[in-house]
């Protein structure tokens, strides 16, 4: 199930790959000390690490001449799942001219729930090869009852800065990491 054959399908190991592996995500709030440490670590980990399988376009076809002139980039393994993640909510093309505009299947449609559990799947895959960690698991955030995000403290997923809040709080882990994704290309 991928674009590696000798990957094993999700949750399942041995050398032929028959072996199931049960895996199960913790509550956020649930994680010990040196588990959020050890999540953090491989966030951090992901960031500054070039994935070794993925690149991505950064220019559409026609501005790359009918893809004679490729216009590619690395990218690192944490900023490739943001980019898969933005642009899966962008405009969508469906052959020829035809382009969906406003269309975002991953959130407003009935594919939400299996996109996100591959998304997950595979975010946590590459972490796992990242780091050979082949039980790391992402915690969950239930938000369900959550009237504020208890997840944003420089504790965790990053506080609001004092005096602006659309930016991260200086004590932040994420404040120094900067986005360079070409998300405001148009393609």
């Amino acid at each position: 199930m991928g674009f590696h054959c000798g990957d094993c399908k999700f949750n399942f190991v041995g050398p032929n790959c028959t072996e199931r592996r049960l895996r199960i995500r913790k509550d956020i709030f649930r994680i010990s000390v040196g588990e959020k440490d050890q999540f953090l670590a491989y966030l951090n980990l992901a960031k500054h690490t070039t994935s070794r399988d993925f690149v991505i376009a950064v220019g559409t076809y026609a501005q790359m001449n009918n893809g004679s002139n490729p216009m590619f980039r690395d990218i690192n393994m944490y900023d490739l799942f943001v980019w898969m993640h933005y642009y899966v909510s962008r405009d969508t093309l469906l052959g020829g001219t035809s382009v969906w505009r406003d269309i975002d299947f991953a959130h407003e449609a009935p594919g939400f729930l299996p996109w996100h559990r591959l998304f997950l799947l595979m975010w946590e895959n590459e972490i796992q090869k990242l780091t050979g960690n082949a039980n790391f698991t992402i915690p969950y955030w239930d938000w369900r009852d959550a009237e504020t995000c208890t997840i944003c403290t420089d504790e965790l997923m990053g506080g609001r800065h004092s005096t602006n809040p659309d930016i991260l709080s200086p004590g932040s882990f994420f404040s120094s990491w900067q986005m360079d994704l070409y998300l405001n290309t148009v393609f």
